[in-house]
């Protein structure tokens, strides 16, 4: 497995030794003695991480984090900033020309590790997340899914799809398409939190597609609940006269005139309750099969998978 890749930017080679030391057994280490070399070393081997001093000659650490965040392709890296002891005043010319952390010398290394192992996961998870939504995104979902397989308790995988939408967007508009999403998004949020002391997830595959995972007994409960709360929701998103005719006309994929009802929204239920459920890609291709089966009902439902593995 490929380490984490850190790079590290101080002028004195002591601290870079040090720094090294601690690192060097989880990460690989690439190493810059200024800001102006710490840039070139960032372009050339694009680290998840990086570790910069205040005070260097040639280029100061504010001075590289304001060069870097210009930086399309670099922007995203997180930066730890090393300062002296009692600098506040650097510090915050840190933080504010870009860095993400700082950390004062000396430091102890467990304490260098943890802030990293934080900065990392915080910055993935941002990375991850759905921009219009801002729910968790498709690396989030995978690992969260494999999780449960790993924990070896029963559980439930909901996917969750929005019918007629493509309808809805072409005479509404995108903007008004994206308000339907996050409101969606909402609404699975909002049922989620009404099952106390459960730990329910939920993640944005993309466009009208969401998922959610939860112990397999309350799967049905949080199914019900989030249909309930779209039902309610759907008719606020169209016109007055539309929300009367109870359909919108348009146009189907092969271009043909149509008239569709309402919105409704679609959950297939993949469950490891009566088989065995081994990978991720597994989860998604029954939860696939079941959508298609939900979509056919003509009204939200969601249907549970219960076949049983011979």
């Amino acid at each position: 497995m490929t380490k984490p890749r850190i790079l590290i930017i101080d002028d004195d080679a002591d601290i870079l030794d040090v720094l090294e030391l601690s690192l060097s057994e989880q990460f690989e280490v690439v190493s810059a003695n200024n800001g102006q070399m710490g840039l070139q070393r960032a372009r050339e081997t694009h680290p998840d991480l990086i570790i910069t001093d205040y005070m260097m000659p040639v280029m100061n650490g504010p001075d590289f984090c304001k060069e870097l965040r210009k930086d399309v392709l670099l922007s995203h890296i997180p930066i730890i900033m090393l300062t002296g002891k009692g600098d506040i005043q650097d510090m915050v010319s840190g933080i504010n020309a870009g860095a993400d952390d700082y950390l004062i010398k000396p430091f102890e290394p467990h304490t260098l590790l943890a802030r990293i192992a934080m900065i990392m996961k915080r910055t993935t998870r941002n990375l991850d997340a759905n921009p219009l939504t801002h729910l968790p995104g498709n690396a989030s979902i995978t690992e969260a899914l494999q999780e449960r397989i790993k924990s070896g308790k029963t559980f439930a995988v909901g996917y969750c799809d929005l019918d007629k939408f493509k309808l809805y967007n072409d005479k509404y508009g995108f903007e008004k398409g994206d308000q339907v999403i996050q409101a969606t998004a909402q609404i699975l949020v909002q049922a989620s939190r009404e099952i106390e002391g459960r730990d329910i997830f939920i993640g944005h595959i993309g466009g009208d597609d969401f998922v959610f995972a939860c112990d397999d007994d309350v799967a049905d409960k949080v199914s019900e609940r989030i249909i309930a709360l779209f039902d309610e929701t759907a008719p606020s998103f169209y016109s007055p006269e539309d929300r009367i005719a109870g359909y919108i006309a348009g146009k189907d994929r092969q271009g043909n005139e149509v008239k569709t009802g309402l919105m409704t929204l679609s959950i297939g239920i993949v469950s490891n309750a009566y088989q065995t459920i081994s990978h991720v890609a597994q989860i998604g291709e029954i939860g696939a099969d079941l959508k298609k089966f939900a979509k056919a009902q003509e009204k939200s439902n969601f249907i549970r998978d219960k076949r049983r593995a011979n």
